[in-house]
């Protein structure tokens, strides 16, 4: 373990600035890298707590909480550096953005905030290898429901 660490710490880069992510980091690298679905499902439920004590009524309170979730799936997501993880951390914030019944007007900064995150899923479905794309895009066998909860097709 100690032949780990000595490899994996030059390799990375740390700032004195981020101290927290810098730790989070390297907890991600040393105890989770490993096993990639049980981080995934981690913050799945990091999220899913969040999801749940967003508050009701206040829409300037909503956009706060929304955006601390989306940090924590973009600090994840950066952790991990995985397209497929993207993907899926993306995949469930836009669901539980959804699940939580969150009125997308127009305009809005909360409609522009879901179909930013829209953008961002296919634009990492696209980063994937042609095989992966077509199984996401066109198979028969997946029924169009379950091919927009993978891509959030309008």
């Amino acid at each position: 373990d100690r032949n780990l660490e000595t490899q994996l710490l030059p390799s990375i880069p740390l700032h004195q600035k981020y101290k927290k992510e810098n730790k989070e980091l390297l907890s991600y690298l040393l105890f989770e890298a490993h096993d990639e679905n049980k981080y995934v499902e981690g913050v799945k439920l990091e999220m899913e707590e969040l999801f749940k004590a967003l508050p009701e009524a206040n829409t300037y309170y909503i956009k706060k909480s929304l955006r601390k979730i989306l940090r924590v799936v973009n600090r994840h997501i950066k952790y991990s550096g995985i397209k497929s993880t993207e993907i899926d951390l993306r995949v469930y914030f836009c669901k539980g953005f959804k699940k939580a019944r969150i009125r997308l007007e127009e305009g809005t900064v909360l409609y522009n905030l879901y179909h930013q995150q829209v953008k961002k899923i296919k634009t990492a479905v696209g980063a994937l290898p042609d095989d992966l794309q077509f199984v996401l895009n066109h198979c028969d066998n997946q029924t169009e429901d379950h091919r927009a909860t993978l891509l959030l097709l309008p």
